[in-house]
């Protein structure tokens, strides 16, 4: 349980049991986080009365005094803990922000409004639209708005006065009627606000209204034989819809309308994608990453991460598709959690962005520092296994032989979280006879470490036996007999289970079976497994050929060899008829080969 505060000791007992908003300070007056609370009570109480982890212990270390403030509902909580954090900025609250500023389209606050994009809102009347992460939407966006509607691209102020003057001039937009002459009085202000409403609706993602107003316009137009201005709405129509063309279609949906909201939980960061659907038609699509401040669980946070990007999105879809239950009543918000349909597909898809985004991200990485995420292995099989050095030089060693025959023992060697294949090394194993793989790993640790330590050449940080407690013992047998256990983290992996074990603890290490630890510590055996059974497979058939095939006149290796690896055993080979030696290594020999085996048969 966490110490009180001296100044919390009296308040605590006395908070209301209702929805609010509470704020804790430092000793300098500073807000250091601001939450919300179905029961303030209960809430603000529960970081004192129970155990906490390390970063809410930190926090609750730096809590000097509080304040609160009582709402009606738990919507107004929620309202009220967005606005606070986004004016206040709390050092231990999570902020929606993005790693990069994205361009929104700006309709400006001035008489005869511009359309225009910009990385840098400014809270000066204008209305903004977006963001836009994929700018090439943007510019698709704007290039048709232009196409659809005449508007000023100049930066003069046309108020009354400047356009009865008459002092600035048609431009070459008017003549390539891009813009119909505003500031010559040759558009009237309604006529113009009529284009700027519509560009909003666009802008919000309803182009449904606006093909419908087109296309009665054109109707009537027709009707009145106005036919160049019927065919140029005609043209209108049709470039909206191959706008329209380029939407997700959403199917089987009741409602048009709808924000969908998923997370994903990576390392130290939580990802957040909102779309957008409006008329059945997936119009925006946003990720955010967002750095964990408290440990937060993106279940306990999803409703202020909701909330911030119906904010900024000046969404008013009266219905959102989440993975889970909101922590907080979003009333009058329709929370929707599905198990199956159209709205468990649109789910499916806004988690798709995510790992899209998460890819990108890494590639990004990855341009920027090659060796990103070999330093990051290194430093998760670090605190994994709970060394004291970076692991840069890794040694893995594995035994094979067939009933004791031909034992060889191989090992592999990764630098720097990649595979040093130049390092391999395989032994043949001079003092053990019969299948004893213990005794083959301290023969193995023997020579090679004992090697190096009378060279006094550089030991690894790390090394990983292909085993369990029996052959990690043994291992660590030869360490202590060269003085060197100290200086090398040992490990041994139980193939059977894939656990991984460290000297003097009985319990395997509790490692995620998908984490990039084991799976790094499985590569190495995998590849000490194969260079030992290729080395073995050489030195077996290595003596087949010298006790067998070359005992033969005239036979030598070379012929040997080539009859091996042709018809892979010495019994196959004496079964074949003569046609198939000779095919191999020619009459003569071949009838050597045949005489040998099947006079031996005879006999």
């Amino acid at each position: 349980m966490s110490t009180v505060p001296e100044k919390l000791k009296q308040i605590l007992p006395i908070l209301p049991e209702k929805p609010g908003v509470y704020q804790y300070f430092d000793k300098e007056g500073t807000i250091i986080y601001v939450g919300k609370a179905k029961n303030l009570k209960r809430r603000v109480n529960s970081y004192f009365n129970k155990e906490q982890d390390g970063k809410v212990r930190a926090m609750i270390a730096h809590i000097d005094h509080m304040e609160y403030i009582v709402v009606n509902t738990e919507a107004d909580a929620l309202l009220l803990e967005n606005n606070l954090i986004k004016r206040l900025q709390p050092h231990y609250n999570i902020m929606l922000k993005d790693s990069k500023t994205y361009p929104w389209l700006c309709l400006s606050n001035e008489p005869f409004p511009r359309i225009f994009p910009t990385r840098r809102p400014v809270q000066d009347g204008s209305a903004y639209f977006g963001p836009y992460p994929v700018v090439r939407t943007l510019h698709t966006l704007l290039e048709l708005i232009h196409e659809l509607y005449p508007l000023r691209s100049c930066a003069h102020r046309l108020d009354k006065q400047t356009v009865a003057s008459g002092k600035v001039r048609l431009c070459l937009e008017y003549q390539m009627k891009r813009c119909a002459g505003p500031c010559q009085g040759l558009q009237t202000e309604q006529e113009y606000a009529e284009q700027i409403s519509e560009i909003k609706t666009l802008l919000r993602g309803h182009i449904k209204p606006i093909l419908q107003s087109l296309t009665r316009q054109m109707h009537e137009a027709a009707e009145r034989l106005e036919f160049r201005k019927a065919q140029a709405l005609k043209e209108k129509i049709a470039l909206l819809q191959h706008y329209q063309s380029k939407s997700t279609i959403v199917n089987n949906l009741s409602t048009a309308d709808l924000d969908v909201l998923s997370f994903l939980e990576e390392d130290k960061s939580l990802y957040f994608n909102y779309l957008r659907v409006v008329d059945g038609r997936v119009v925006q699509s946003h990720t955010v990453e967002v750095k964990k401040k408290l440990d937060e669980n993106p279940e306990d946070i999803v409703s202020q991460v909701l909330f911030e990007f119906r904010d900024q999105f000046k969404s008013e879809a009266d219905e959102v598709i989440l993975p889970v239950e909101p922590d907080f009543s979003l009333a009058p918000l329709k929370c929707t959690v599905p198990l199956s349909g159209g709205k468990k597909k649109l789910l499916e898809l806004s988690l798709q962005n995510i790992r899209y985004f998460i890819l990108e991200k890494n590639r990004r990485q990855d341009l920027a520092d090659p060796e990103r995420r070999s330093k990051e292995l290194m430093v998760q099989i670090q605190k994994a296994l709970g060394m004291k050095k970076l692991p840069v030089h890794i040694e893995c060693f594995d035994n094979s032989n067939f009933e004791g025959d031909y034992p060889v023992g191989a090992m592999t060697v990764s630098r720097n979280g990649k595979l040093s294949k130049k390092d391999y090394r395989h032994f043949n194993i001079r003092t053990v006879n019969g299948p004893d793989d213990y005794a083959t790993m301290e023969e193995v640790f023997r020579r090679h470490y004992g090697r190096l330590v009378e060279e006094g050449a550089e030991l690894p940080p790390l090394v990983v036996v292909d085993g369990g407690k029996g052959q990690l013992s043994s291992a660590y047998g030869v360490l202590k007999e060269l003085g060197i256990e100290k200086e090398i983290f040992l490990i041994g992996i139980a193939e059977r289970l894939e656990e991984i074990y460290k000297v003097g603890d009985p319990h395997p290490l509790a490692l995620d079976k998908k984490s990039e630890v084991l799976k790094h510590i499985q590569l190495l055996r995998d590849e000490a497994h194969r260079f030992g059974i290729t080395h073995y497979r050489k030195r077996h058939l290595k003596g087949l050929v010298s006790t067998e095939l070359t005992q033969i006149k005239g036979i030598g290796k070379e012929n040997a060899l080539r009859l091996l690896q042709e018809f892979k055993s010495v019994k196959r080979i004496k079964e074949l008829p003569l046609s198939e030696l000779e095919r191999v290594i020619g009459k003569a020999k071949a009838s050597s080969v045949y005489a040998y085996f099947h006079q031996s048969a005879q006999e």
